[in-house]
């Protein structure tokens, strides 16, 4: 009796414990439910169930004659948000309405399509891609230097002292065969006698000794650069000139000096260097891929700092053959006239040179391409409001703010060249959504081969 009683009494406590569970987890479900924790069977996620992807919800009855012309539907997006995505139609996170997606509106699955309030709010653009001449210009520095084959070196090939300077300052001008500074030489001394002495016997020896040692002792002083007029003045005094005057060898500037009066001059010291500034060199420095635009005999334009609004004309008339190994660039010779000595060595020019490439190529505004770097990129609009982005192989910049495209366009079509930047985020978007969607496909299609398997298992 008194085990039957003690088991009737656990057994009700098991009754008791039971019911209480049972509304705990009533009253639980009610509270979530209405605190929104939980959605009934039929919602999932903020979604509600209904036809597959691609269907309408209502079925094609329900569906209008343009909906129709649109196509399938790909998706569901949130219409404030458009990386929020749904298989099926419902509502949003935010309880608006899904807004499908039509296979239409993925025309090559990174097409943007914008409606024309918004291409016009967004400040979208469009240019023609256009086929004609390849002109570009060149703008670089330089600096004037002298022509080199319009200088000379004054030198001495014996050794003297300056008895008297005519010129005694760097940059004054002399013409040519103007006195420059008189030489003493022992040498020289020696050798205007041997000729007097060579001259005088001439008479005295038989057949052509005489000439001979006549014609040695002359070879003598025009080795020494001594002028024939200096000699012929020399037979004609019979007397030996102490010192014997240097004459500039051509019209030009003193551009250095590196002599004094009374100063000793070794044998073989450059004592002037003279320039005809008539005729200058412009050394320009261009880049390594700008070499093929340059060819000699090109017009070349110059303008100075100091003379602002003057243009000088020049041509291209030598390009170095190899490149300067600091700076990395190409040296190219302009020749420029300077009849009014307006041009002056070391002064640093700006230079433009027009070039045109064989031949007509295709070309577009250098604002419509999209650079990252590893890809160039411009938005092509094909027609309805629909632009579709695009790679392309770009060749140099040309005038007028354009570049030269060698692939990826036609002539003809329309670049988007403002705002593309607007347009390359809306198609990142839907690259990433489409990505979105191949990784589910292929999840899906994962866990189907799966499935196959553990059944034949």
């Amino acid at each position: 009796m008194k085990a039957d009683g003690q088991r009737r009494k656990s057994g009700s406590v098991v009754v008791i414990v039971s019911l209480t569970a049972v509304l705990t987890l009533l009253l639980a479900g009610g509270t979530a439910y209405f605190m929104g924790y939980l959605r009934p069977p039929e919602h999932e996620q903020g979604v509600k169930k209904g036809p597959r992807s691609g269907e309408h919800p209502q079925g094609t009855k329900g569906m209008s004659s343009s909906d129709m012309k649109k196509g399938k539907i790909l998706y569901w997006r949130a219409p404030m948000n458009p990386t929020e995505i749904y298989d099926n139609p419902g509502k949003s996170a935010m309880g608006m309405d899904l807004v499908p997606v039509y296979e239409d509106e993925m025309t090559g699955q990174e097409a943007v399509k914008i409606d024309p309030v918004t291409q016009q709010n967004m400040g979208i653009r469009l240019d023609k891609v256009t086929k004609g001449p390849l002109v570009h210009t060149i703008r670089t520095y330089g600096h004037i230097t002298p022509d080199e084959t319009l200088t000379a070196q004054v030198n001495l090939k014996i050794s003297g002292w300056i008895e008297k300077l005519f010129v005694d300052f760097t940059g004054k001008y002399v013409e040519k065969g103007e006195p420059l500074f008189d030489l003493y030489s022992p040498e020289l001394v020696a050798a205007q006698e041997e000729y007097l002495a060579a001259h005088r016997a001439r008479k005295q020896m038989p057949g052509g000794t005489g000439w001979d040692l006549l014609s040695s002792s002359k070879r003598r002083l025009q080795y020494f650069d001594v002028p024939e007029s200096e000699i012929e003045a020399i037979e004609r005094s019979g007397k030996v000139k102490k010192t014997l005057m240097i004459r500039s060898p051509l019209s030009g500037f003193v551009i250095e000096r590196k002599a004094e009066e009374g100063a000793y001059i070794k044998a073989g010291t450059s004592v002037f260097r003279i320039a005809d500034l008539s005729r200058i060199w412009v050394d320009a420095h261009i880049y390594e891929y700008e070499l093929s635009w340059i060819a000699k005999g090109q017009q070349a334009e110059m303008s100075l700092p100091y003379l602002p609004g003057r243009i000088f004309k020049g041509t291209v008339a030598y390009v170095y053959p190899y490149l300067q190994p600091k700076t990395r660039d190409l040296i190219i010779r302009l020749v420029f006239q300077n009849p009014e000595m307006e041009l002056k060595p070391e002064m640093y020019a700006d230079i433009r040179i027009k070039t045109v490439l064989k031949g007509e190529g295709l070309m577009v505004p250098s604002e419509a391409v999209i650079r990252t770097g590893l890809r160039n990129v411009v938005f092509v609009s094909i027609g309805k409001g629909k632009f579709v982005p695009r790679d392309v192989i770009l060749g140099p910049f040309l005038d007028h703010e354009r570049v030269q495209v060698l692939g990826g366009l036609a002539a003809g079509e329309s670049v988007v060249t403002s705002g593309q930047f607007l347009l390359d985020s809306e198609s990142n978007l839907k690259e990433a959504v489409r990505k979105m969607l191949d990784a589910k496909v292929q999840k899906e299609l994962k866990k189907e081969d799966e499935d196959f398997f553990s059944d034949m298992e």
